[in-house]
């Protein structure tokens, strides 16, 4: 006969210290929503129209519409590439609010990440930013978003604060373009690329220390089934 010991919270498994956070919630949110990686822009824009607008089609006008605006930016050099993050702000931006419970609703978090890959090379290409570091930006997001990934795989939702300090996917491209228009793109995008490296590598390293093996064990079993 066995006695049968009352299991702990996982949250109690977690280290207390100032360098961990002190508890680590499951996700509250669905993973296509929180593949988005919205930033306060957006976030308050969704919080406009309370989740009412479908989240594809403007994503979908949105890429097409930066597509152009880029090709015509790289063509003539006239500065037009520079309003697509706001074009593309005042498209995705309602539907941040939305569930994502459509069929195709999952196309939105990649065609966002193509949206903001693409406008963030072509910035740089046209700008004359050292390809490396163009690289390097890019290789922060693609980190960050992996991250984002694995995590909300694990049920660990990413912390809210984590969107903001990052700027989201809207941020960071309105920032690009702030840097085209004044023609410091090279020194906005080594700033970029220092500050979220930092964010992202920090944030992602004492989130992962703070969950003990057996508990991403646990998740890994629970969603495999």
């Amino acid at each position: 006969m066995t006695a049968d010991f009352p299991q702990r919270p996982r949250s109690s498994w977690l280290p207390h210290s100032r360098w961990f956070p002190a508890r680590l919630r499951p996700a509250s949110r669905g993973a296509v929503t929180a593949y988005r990686d919205d930033g306060p822009a957006a976030r308050a824009m969704g919080a406009l129209v309370a989740g009412e607008l479908p989240p594809l089609p403007p994503v979908l006008v949105g890429a097409f519409v930066t597509g152009v605006l880029l090709s015509v930016g790289v063509a003539d050099a006239d500065g037009l590439a520079a309003f697509a993050p706001a074009v593309v702000l005042l498209l995705a931006g309602p539907g941040s609010s939305h569930p994502h419970g459509g069929r195709l609703d999952w196309l939105v978090p990649p065609i966002l990440r193509l949206t903001e890959y693409g406008f963030a090379a072509v910035a740089g290409f046209t700008h004359g930013v050292p390809p490396w570091l163009t690289f390097l930006f890019l290789g922060a997001l693609a980190f960050h978003h992996y991250d984002v990934v694995y995590r909300v795989r694990q049920r660990l939702h990413p912390p809210a604060w984590l969107g903001a300090a990052g700027f989201g996917w809207d941020g960071r491209m309105l920032l690009l373009a702030l840097g085209g228009l004044t023609e410091q793109m090279t020194a906005v995008l080594a700033l970029l690329t220092l500050y979220l490296w930092g964010l992202f590598g920090w944030e992602s390293l004492t989130c992962w220390l703070a969950v003990p093996r057996s508990g991403v064990d646990s998740a890994e079993l629970g969603a495999d089934d």
